[in-house]
């Protein structure tokens, strides 16, 4: 992709599913790139498994203190930011009426609220600086309905409306968009879907298949270049076809 050599690029969520394949992406792109993430653990692994990144930071994206404190950490490092990949997120699976009210507000907590804060200091940054791009998680959970997840669908429809309106108010400076994938075979749908339930929902894609991490990854990086310098303010919808005609429409 044009534009992304020795790009300042920021993934939160890096060090796990679709995180850790953007951040391949982006290093092979010739990107510099660094990790936010909560999990220890996994920001040790994302290293040694990615010696070229320029580091890591721990933080958790629902807390705004902790975000902001990050974000002085990443301007000691480089002073300045071109990238963000706005990709943490949690989900969980239960029916409507069993939603908690711990449980709605952690979800609201991660998947809005944690965009929502890292956006704006991401933005800060680029607003001083040369510009730049942010690139939000959404979901086609965002734009349609799905059993189980009403929590979740709520929170990635409330990303795709704030990425428009970031677009508008950041525009020209800073290009916004938001990706929304349908279902990719991460670690946190293969904990959440045993084996049949992945095959009968590829069976009913139009092209047969699960994405991939990696799928997604390719999708931020051309949302990230100068390849995508007139798109701003638009949901980009990966999902192998099932939003075409839904699900039930498959036969």
């Amino acid at each position: 992709m044009r534009g992304l050599a020795d790009k300042r690029v920021l993934i939160t969520g890096g060090a796990g599913g679709i995180g850790t394949a953007t951040v391949a992406r982006f290093l092979k792109e010739g990107a510099r790139v660094v990790v936010l993430d909560h999990d220890s653990a996994a920001l040790t692994r994302v290293t040694r498994e990615q010696p070229a990144l320029s580091g890591t930071l721990q933080a958790d994206v629902s807390d705004a203190a902790d975000v902001a404190r990050a974000f002085e950490e990443l301007d000691a490092l480089w002073g300045g930011l071109d990238v963000l990949i706005n990709n943490a997120g949690i989900s969980l699976r239960h029916r409507f009426m069993d939603i908690s009210p711990q449980e709605w507000r952690q979800v609201m907590d991660v998947n809005l609220n944690g965009v929502f804060y890292v956006a704006q200091q991401a933005a800060r940054r680029m607003l001083a600086g040369a510009g730049g791009v942010i690139l939000n998680m959404g979901s086609t959970n965002g734009l349609m309905g799905y059993h189980y997840y009403a929590d979740y669908n709520a929170s990635k429809a409330g990303v795709i409306e704030l990425t428009r309106s970031m677009a508008l108010e950041l525009a020209p400076t800073v290009r916004v968009n938001a990706v929304c994938p349908g279902f990719i075979l991460t670690p946190m749908q293969e904990a959440e879907y045993t084996m049949e339930m992945r095959h009968a929902f590829a069976s009913k894609l139009p092209l047969n298949k699960l994405g991939r991490p990696a799928d997604v990854a390719a999708l931020f990086a051309f949302l990230a270049s100068d390849d995508a310098g007139f798109i701003t303010g638009q949901h980009f919808v990966i999902d192998g076809g099932e939003l075409a005609g839904g699900l039930a429409s498959q036969a």
